[in-house]
């Protein structure tokens, strides 16, 4: 139990895909058809269950993610939206976001799930470009995904979307020209993410089989210095390392993440942080269904994190933002001085990229081309 009073996040994770994607590790999900009763049910059980354990406190937003969670039946969106308010109440201006692939299919619930009372969308636009997309492994082409975001500007009062970019043969002038074209959609956020080769993936396997080359850092760095040039002119300044928007309109599900606050994760796979536990549903949808029959809630790891580990995760997650960490509350956190190698700081404070001071510790701007490796040199994890 926690009495903790600050505004909690709530993830709800829809896991069925409509078609097999080179990013999601779900690519197993895939369903022809659901019981939506069934999994309505269970939804509303397994938030249940998080509301009991989490009393007191009032939601500052939900996010509705995972598969394809705007294929969920508006009535569905509905319910679980309702059932929250009901358990724990909204904070004035709640946030509710839902995640949408950028296709016509889908375009075409926008405002039935506006009227289930989503009222920010996350459009995973990724290119705008037909070659790039087909590369990224995206169903929708350039048009059907501009027309998805045009309904979306219509449709709901917030709206921002993710562009992919240090893709293959993508040069400077290349990505410049794609992020203005983007900018002048006129959303209030964009997400702007370095292509990674993570294990598990397509793109892994590519590159192990030769076909894929790692793009070179410098170019990289290039770019990156690029985007958050061009965003921040055009008044959306990174607000996170990977996140631009204009003030008052950054995501106040992630800052919660970000800043190290609760959230609560129903549905199968979804992970949560309440009261310094770390919770994880089960991830087949199958077993988390079973769960959640069995006892009434679908967790199948709740685990007490240390105090260690709480700072650590702390540090790691409020560095990614240019305000940084409050340092007494992470040593509040790490039961005594914060995990940090003091010689390390020293050291990264003399070349610029961190600075500490008015009891906050923040990276510069100059050290977030570099956040990874200052994170593995200053934080003890």
């Amino acid at each position: 139990m926690t009495t903790d009073t600050t505004p909690l996040a709530l993830y709800v994770h829809w896991p069925f895909c409509v078609s097999k994607c080179p990013y999601c590790d779900f690519n197993s999900h895939v369903r022809e058809s659901v019981d939506q009763e069934a999994w309505r049910s269970a939804m509303l059980a397994d938030l249940a269950h998080e509301a009991a354990q989490l009393p007191g406190r009032r939601l500052g937003s939900i996010f509705f993610g995972g598969g394809t969670p705007s294929l969920m039946p508006p009535e569905t969106v509905a319910a679980v939206i309702e059932a929250a308010e009901r358990h724990w109440g909204f904070e004035p201006g709640v946030e509710i976001t839902l995640e949408a692939n950028p296709s016509s299919v889908e375009a075409a619930r926008f405002a039935d799930l506006a009227a289930a009372g989503v009222n920010r969308v996350s459009l995973g636009l990724q290119a705008l470009d037909d070659d790039a997309l087909r590369f990224l492994g995206r169903a929708h082409g350039v048009a059907e995904g501009l027309a998805a975001l045009e309904t979306a500007q219509s449709t709901f009062d917030r709206v921002s979307f993710d562009l992919i970019y240090a893709r293959p043969d993508q040069d400077l002038a290349a990505w410049e020209a794609e992020l203005r074209r983007a900018i002048g959609f006129g959303t209030e956020h964009l997400s702007l993410y370095q292509l990674t080769i993570e294990p598990g993936t397509r793109f892994a396997t590519l590159f192990e089989k030769g076909k894929l080359a790692a793009y070179d850092p410098d170019a990289a760095a290039d770019l990156f210095e690029a985007t958050r040039t061009i965003t921040a002119a055009a008044g959306l300044p990174a607000y996170e390392i990977s996140n631009h928007a204009r003030p008052g309109a950054e995501s106040r599900h992630n800052l919660i993440y970000w800043r190290y606050g609760d959230y609560a994760g129903v549905g199968p796979g979804a992970h949560g942080r309440r009261g310094g536990l770390a919770t994880v549903r089960h991830k087949k949808p199958e077993n988390w269904l079973g769960a959640v029959a069995r006892n009434g809630h679908g967790t199948q790891i709740e685990d007490a994190l240390s105090s260690h580990e709480r700072a650590v995760e702390a540090l790691v997650m409020g560095l990614r933002l240019p305000e940084g960490v409050d340092l007494a509350r992470v040593d509040a956190l790490a039961g005594g001085e914060a995990p940090l190698d003091r010689s390390a700081l020293t050291g990264l404070g003399k070349q610029g990229l961190v600075v500490s001071n008015t009891g906050r510790l923040r990276v510069t701007e100059a050290g977030m081309p570099v956040l990874e490796a200052i994170l593995r040199a200053l934080v003890i994890a």
